[in-house]
């Protein structure tokens, strides 16, 4: 039997840096077995620069991102959800669409890296911070036994996630 593909939906409000960049976190480290979407309740229309070139420093896959609302998952034709988690304080506290199918979610605020203003350099270590906390939480994500957790504890554990910061061991 072929094992089941989760469909995860990362959340935020201009669809530039922190979701984009958890759309290509768990598209690499799901290892197929996760598929990543990110999506925006106000997109920006277009990826950050410094989001892209991050994925390209660290050999992940920046083919196909763009800016994008999250309107589109919340039609018939959308993929099935089965996770929606929130990586912005701010697209957490609005009201997100009705998901077809009814997907767990959860909020895992990141600093938004694209708001820091300042040098060159600080922009980056702001990007490099919130990769590393995203991908700390993605490791996190796809190594638990979804399978065998029943909805309560797999909600715990998505929640104590949200809550694992970047220098937290995978």
């Amino acid at each position: 039997m072929a094992e089941r593909i989760y469909n995860v939906l990362f959340l935020c409000t201009g669809n530039s840096a922190r979701s984009i960049l958890a759309e290509s976190l768990i598209n690499s480290w799901g290892r197929g077995r996760f598929r990543g979407f990110s999506a925006g309740s106000y997109p920006k229309g277009q990826v950050h620069p410094i989001a892209v070139e991050l994925l390209k420093r660290m050999n992940l896959s920046a083919e196909g991102l763009r800016s994008k609302s999250w309107s589109e998952f919340s039609t018939p034709e959308a993929p099935p959800l089965d996770f929606v988690f929130t990586v912005c304080d701010r697209a957490a506290g609005e009201t997100c669409p009705v998901w077809p199918g009814q997907p767990m979610s959860a909020h895992w605020g990141v600093d938004d890296p694209a708001a820091v203003e300042g040098t060159d350099s600080d922009k980056w270590l702001a990007f490099r911070q919130a990769f590393r906390e995203l991908e700390n939480r993605i490791k996190i994500f796809v190594s638990l036994p979804i399978h065998s957790l029943d909805k309560i504890r797999l909600q715990e554990q998505l929640n104590a996630i949200g809550r694992t910061r970047a220098d937290e061991p995978a």
